[in-house]
């Protein structure tokens, strides 16, 4: 977490020389985090240095999401030949930190993160790609691709695509209305703000947003790779979103299917991240992962999918693999 070469006179362009840069953050991908502070001023460095990272994203997301009164962080200043980016910082309260702090307000804080996704599902979605069959069934294979291999199995790949080949139309009939789908809205993407912030919460790490089903963000949120939300609060949200939103088809259905598919994803991509980039801490969501992914496969809108996992990756070999992984 050294800052990048190019920070120090990018800082001073834009009226920050001399400003104290600390680590903030890293996260799953190439971008890096810095806190500034110049006479009691403080704002977030983004390092997203190219060619791995592309700011433009970003900026042109949080720009939309300001323009319909949502609590994205505003643009400060910027070089996108260097990845370099100086936003509005939010402070340090996640709602992910805070609920540790304060577990009794779980269905309060939720509710507001629910809330938002109800009302940002209102609005003309943004002018991104669409989250299309190309792309779950490319995001779904990171499972076959990466975690299969690590602990040693061969499985049927183009049996694989062909159940999710068979259940995705659930999630792309014309009945469900297309939305800015921000793609991980969690609790250690979304912060509490006070003041005039929408739903009191700020808006982080939605530069892969694409135009796709309500429910998918909803997932996100319920079935968080990274903390527990207990089933009951998960069931009240969905119910109160359903209030919130009314949506269209059936909707627990398409819960469920877009549950299993980012489950799998997030499975190959953690263990991407161990087997390529060198960062084991990502295991340890592994069995949480495995949990969300079978009681989704449960839902009888997953039956071929079920079906598939049953003759390709037995119960044993899901949950033995986070010691396997440690013995490698």
């Amino acid at each position: 977490m050294i800052p990048p070469a190019a920070a120090p006179d990018f800082l001073t362009k834009a009226g920050w020389g001399d400003a104290a840069i600390s680590p903030l953050a890293g996260d799953a991908s190439f971008r890096r985090y810095f806190r500034v502070i110049r006479n009691g001023r403080q704002a977030v460095l983004m390092d997203a240095p190219p060619p791995h990272e592309d700011p433009r994203p970003f900026i042109a997301i949080a720009e939309h999401l300001r323009a319909d009164g949502f609590t994205a962080p505003a643009i400060l200043a910027r070089d996108l030949d260097h990845g370099l980016v100086l936003i509005e910082d939010f402070g340090d309260l996640r709602i992910k930190e805070y609920l540790e702090a304060q577990p009794e307000q779980e269905l309060a804080v939720y509710g507001r993160a629910v809330d938002l996704l109800a009302d940002l599902h209102r609005r003309p979605p943004a002018q991104v790609p669409p989250y299309d069959r190309a792309v779950y069934q490319r995001e779904t294979g990171l499972l076959t691709e990466w975690y299969c291999p690590a602990i040693g199995l061969d499985v049927d790949t183009d049996g694989y695509r062909a159940a999710w080949d068979a259940v995705l139309p659930m999630v792309e009939r014309d009945d469900a209305p297309a939305v800015t789908v921000l793609r991980d809205y969690h609790a250690e993407n979304i912060m509490l703000i006070d003041g005039q912030a929408a739903h009191g919460l700020g808006l982080l790490d939605f530069q892969d947003a694409l135009v796709g089903h309500p429910a998918y963000d909803l997932v996100s949120l319920l079935q968080d790779a990274r903390r527990d939300v207990p089933t009951a609060v998960e069931a009240a949200m969905i119910a109160r979103y359903r209030d919130a939103a009314h949506p269209r088809g059936d909707f627990d259905a398409a819960y469920a299917v877009l549950g299993a598919q980012r489950n799998a994803k997030i499975i190959g991509i953690f263990t991407r991240l161990w087997k390529r980039d060198g960062k084991p801490r990502y295991l340890s969501f592994l069995p949480r992962m495995w949990g969300l992914l079978e009681r989704d496969l449960a839902h009888p809108a997953l039956a071929p999918v079920a079906r598939w996992f049953d003759a390709n990756i037995p119960a044993d070999r899901r949950h033995a693999a986070l010691e396997e992984f440690a013995e490698a």
